[in-house]
């Protein structure tokens, strides 16, 4: 009798968490708890997916964008703000149309559903990266410089994401990272650095002189800027003799009419003293 009672106990405890377990099933909710990243080309569509192992006609969804503030997305039933024009709902997941750079950050989805204790609530976190192409950079190219002297060019682009990388670019030929390896500039001097955009001749000479452009690239696309020419030239070693002579001669002029205007008493001054008698 007592193995038989034992026995109908535990039935009776293995019925009743088989029903605990399928209620559960029913109206509990498993949120993943790993940070889900996704990420979306700018202009392209992208879907934040919360990921539930079951939906349930009393379930209630929320999607919050987590910013400075709090933003809602998805709210009673319906979608908000800009999203209501370019995005739609599939099961708890959000399908976004059409992707811009301002939509990028962390977006949490919130489900609720009944349960023994009242209001059983689960979240789950999505992170949005939006990759940009770049944008036509601007690019600082002189358009003179003398030869032997330090000249340094300059090539931007803040648009981009993931960060630009960049190459310039001479008549039309790319330049090589190193110039030591390419035989068609061997008697050129410089340094380019692909992450920050710059390119730095170190003792620029006349094959220097030419067409210079810069390009942005990134995984998504790149951008060039339109071709700037750079003129070195020699030092001119006669126009600086010519010039220092004039200024010699000037200089002598104006010391010779300025002894001429002191002989002639042009500078001394004449002090008269009007004196009244006292009453």
């Amino acid at each position: 009798m007592a193995r038989r009672s034992r026995h109908h106990l535990l039935l009776l405890l293995l019925r009743y968490l088989v029903v605990v377990l399928d209620y559960h099933k029913a109206y509990g909710f498993s949120a993943s708890k790993d940070r889900l990243v996704v990420t979306a080309i700018e202009y392209q569509e992208a879907i934040l997916a919360c990921k539930y192992s079951k939906k349930t006609v009393s379930s209630r969804l929320e999607w919050k964008k987590l910013e400075h503030g709090v933003s809602f997305v998805y709210y009673q039933q319906a979608l908000q703000g800009d999203f209501k024009d370019r995005a739609e709902m599939i099961d708890f997941s959000i399908r976004i149309k059409n992707v811009t750079r301002k939509d990028a950050g962390k977006y949490r989805c919130e489900v609720s559903a009944p349960s023994e204790q009242g209001q059983n609530l689960e979240e789950d976190t999505v992170t949005l990266e939006v990759l940009v192409a770049p944008a036509v950079p601007s690019c600082e190219v002189p358009s003179s410089a003398l030869r032997g002297t330090v000249v340094e060019l300059r090539c931007e682009d803040k648009e981009g994401n993931p960060a630009s990388e960049y190459m310039w670019f001479k008549n039309g030929i790319p330049l090589l990272e190193n110039p030591k390896l390419g035989s068609r500039i061997t008697n050129s001097s410089y340094t380019m650095n692909s992450k920050s955009g710059t390119l730095q001749f170190n003792t620029v000479s006349k094959m220097d002189s030419g067409e210079y452009s810069c390009e942005a690239r990134n995984s998504v696309g790149h951008r060039r800027c339109p071709g700037k020419r750079m003129q070195v030239d020699d030092l001119n070693i006669s126009g600086i003799i010519a010039a220092v002579v004039i200024v010699a001669l000037v200089i002598s002029v104006c010391g010779l009419g300025v002894c001429y205007a002191q002989r002639k008493g042009y500078f001394s001054r004449r002090v008269v003293l009007h004196l009244k008698p006292l009453p």
